[in-house]
């Protein structure tokens, strides 16, 4: 929005400063000449009659030495003020540079304020951390939309070669053909409905309701039951009632990914998945182990990215798009949660959710 233009911050403070020590000034140029006044005996000449007043002697001998100490006041004070106020500045002077820099796209840019802990160093710390947090988002962000770009691409080649080998091969089992076409476009739809619950999750545009963990613990379970059986993987549910506020549908969500996911990369046969719930102080826990081969260190923080997939998730039926635990990582930080997720001693990975209990 244009604004007229208008007097700087340094030249207010210097004025300011400038006209406070005036009329500093003027007042104990007042209170001394006042106490002179007060004091002072009229003179008299040899006839005995008033020769001055003492109002008349303050005005001839101290007035002109009051206007040389309040020029000299009012000239030191812009100086000194102009001198000041720009070394206060000075610190506010780098935070707005850096402001430019960042709206130009330059989020790499930090202003790293020497000195003590005041305010303008507390505010350029806080400016710090914003910038580092934006440009973790945004080259996630970027990441995310070019792994998103090439997922989505994948099912298109496909479906495009599909058809291109029915126009070119009228005689091709177009039953074999249809099947094909309706497991890539099944994935596709199965990525693109993924890729718009992690957007509705980010925006958070939700309302929030008392939910029972426990309670979709339980439904996840069921649901995913017949999926658990033909893998040869047994469930296990227990918890008391762990109430927390957020979206029923989105927790649910989490929850069914959590546990699906459990099932998919356990144990070729006899696997298991323990789901748990339990309240801490000022927490709603939920908790997800299952058994399986053992995981890399390294690998673990790298599972919760978009479209991060180990060995064992590509050579599988149910590979899924990638998004599972991206997809709970984010309705978990959208509930203002903690997402932990750590590897079993003998296998398998423990996956934690702690959000804010109602």
């Amino acid at each position: 929005m244009d604004r007229p233009p208008g007097l700087s911050v340094r030249l207010k403070l210097t004025l300011s400063y400038a006209g406070f020590l005036l009329l500093a000034g003027v007042l104990l140029i007042a209170a001394v000449g006042f106490f002179l006044l007060r004091q002072g005996e009229p003179a008299f000449n040899s006839a005995g009659a008033v020769q001055a007043t003492p109002a008349t002697m303050f005005l001839k001998a101290f007035a002109p030495t009051a206007v040389a100490a309040m020029t000299f006041l009012l000239v030191f004070g812009l100086l000194g003020g102009w001198i000041l106020a720009g070394r206060m500045l000075a610190p506010l002077n780098r935070i707005t540079d850096a402001t430019r820099l960042a709206t130009t796209g330059s989020l790499s840019h930090r202003i790293r304020l020497p000195g003590p802990n005041d305010e303008f160093r507390e505010l350029a710390d806080t400016f710090d951390t914003m910038l580092a947090r934006l440009e973790a988002h945004v080259a996630e962000q970027r990441r995310f939309a070019a792994n998103a770009s090439h997922e989505l691409r994948t099912p298109l080649a496909i479906s495009k070669s599909l058809l291109d080998v029915a126009r070119t091969d009228p005689d091709h089992d177009t039953a074999e053909l249809i099947d094909r076409l309706h497991t890539v476009n099944t994935r596709a739809i199965d990525l693109t409905e993924a890729l718009l619950l992690v957007s509705r999750a980010e925006q958070r545009s939700f309302t929030r309701e008392r939910v029972d963990l426990s309670l979709l613990a339980e439904e996840a379970t069921e649901t995913l039951l017949p999926l658990a059986e033909k893998h040869g993987v047994s469930l296990e549910t227990h918890g008391d009632i762990t109430p927390t506020t957020g979206s029923p549908a989105l927790l649910l969500q989490l929850t069914t990914n959590l546990v699906h996911n459990a099932i998919v990369h356990n144990l070729p046969d006899g696997g298991t998945v323990r789901v748990t719930t339990c309240v801490r102080p000022g927490t709603a826990v939920l908790t997800v182990e299952n058994t399986g081969e053992r995981l890399a260190e390294e690998l673990v923080p790298t599972l919760t990215e978009p479209f991060q997939r180990g060995t064992e998730r590509i050579h599988t039926d149910h590979a899924g798009v990638g998004l599972g635990l991206a997809i709970v990582k984010t309705i978990t930080q959208a509930h203002d949660g903690t997402l932990t997720l750590t590897p079993g001693t003998s296998g398998g990975l423990r996956i934690d959710v702690e959000l804010p209990a109602a």
